[in-house]
């Protein structure tokens, strides 16, 4: 099956008064249809840098972006402003942090809702209307002709997160992504999130990037994953694989610091040492090595390469350590 969306070698990376923020320094990956690639890590890891500047949100004149994003056979880093506009919304459509910063404060949600299908379809405002309420009802809202009336702030932090991916769907895209769809919602409410995510991947076929720091968000979702540090992937493997075997340093130290329930109740959880590194000035040789637990001398000298875990495999991964010094038991 060939790949949606093709990411080659991207490289992102901001002007400011402190400094040249390295932010995405190389990432490659691929989404193919139907499929869920997760991009997990660190706040600052680059994980949404490099989604935005796929959707033509960073440019700047203090931006330098370099590398390909090829969706459908055309490269969105090389598209005019015009032929994206025509893209996000349409093709692609982005699920943001924070619902209630993304909704306008000022207009109701009917409105919001039947501007993003009037922008990239030619229909009438009721239809469009029409439309917004039977999308409202697909993601569980009740009484959905009434709630267009209604503004951002009346809704609970889990029916704007609704909201917004009603809004998302809209127009049928063919790739999804999801920045951390979870954020500051309880418990209950993210299995309801993400059940909902998964059913409607399941019915419209659509492509889609989760983006989060939760490994357990991924593990429900995901086919793929992806883990960032300081701008780069550090490790590429299935789902099914990157937890049964996770080979970086980097990714056994996240999953070591999530609760488990086949441990030890009294046993403190495990937490990685340090904090991330300034992508201004970034430790040299391998970005983790300042608080990796395994390092030795070559790792702040050189720059591992994202190369094969093992000869004919699938799983990749970025680091120095032999295959039996990476692995672990857990």
């Amino acid at each position: 099956m060939s790949a949606l969306l093709a990411v080659q070698d991207l490289k992102v990376s901001f002007d400011t008064e402190d400094g040249v923020v390295h932010a995405v320094e190389g990432i490659s990956y691929e989404v193919k249809p139907g499929k869920t690639l997760g991009i997990v890590g660190e706040s600052g890891s680059g994980k949404t840098v490099g989604t935005l500047t796929i959707m033509g949100l960073t440019r700047a004149a203090n931006t330098q972006i370099s590398g390909k994003a090829i969706f459908d056979g055309e490269d969105l880093l090389s598209a005019t402003e015009q032929q994206m506009r025509a893209i996000r919304g349409d093709e692609i459509a982005m699920i943001f942090q924070d619902p209630l910063s993304s909704l306008h404060p000022f207009f109701t949600i009917g409105s919001q809702l039947v501007e993003a299908i009037q922008v990239h379809n030619k229909v009438s405002k009721a239809a469009a209307r029409t439309r917004s309420a039977e999308l409202l009802t697909m993601v569980g809202l009740s009484d959905a002709r009434d709630r267009l009336n209604r503004y951002p702030h009346e809704f609970s932090g889990g029916m704007r997160q609704r909201v917004m991916i009603a809004m998302a769907l809209a127009n049928e895209p063919r790739l999804l992504i999801a920045d951390e769809p979870t954020t500051a919602l309880d418990v209950t409410v993210q299995a309801q999130i993400l059940e909902l995510i998964a059913d409607l991947q399941a019915q419209t076929g659509t492509a889609m990037i989760i983006i989060t720091h939760d490994l357990g968000v991924v593990a429900e979702v995901a086919d793929e994953i992806a883990v960032m540090y300081a701008g780069r992937i550090v490790e590429q493997a299935s789902a099914t694989e990157l937890f049964a075997n996770p080979q970086h340093p980097y990714t056994q130290g996240l999953l070591a610091s999530i609760p488990r329930l086949d441990r030890d109740r009294t046993a403190g959880l495990d937490p990685i040492a340090g904090r991330p590194p300034s992508l201004i000035a970034p430790p040299s040789g391998c970005a983790f090595h300042p608080r990796c637990p395994r390092a030795f001398d070559r790792c702040s000298a050189d720059l591992p390469p994202l190369e094969r875990a093992a000869a004919g495999s699938e799983h990749l991964v970025a680091c120095l350590l032999s295959p039996e010094e990476r692995s672990v038991k857990r």
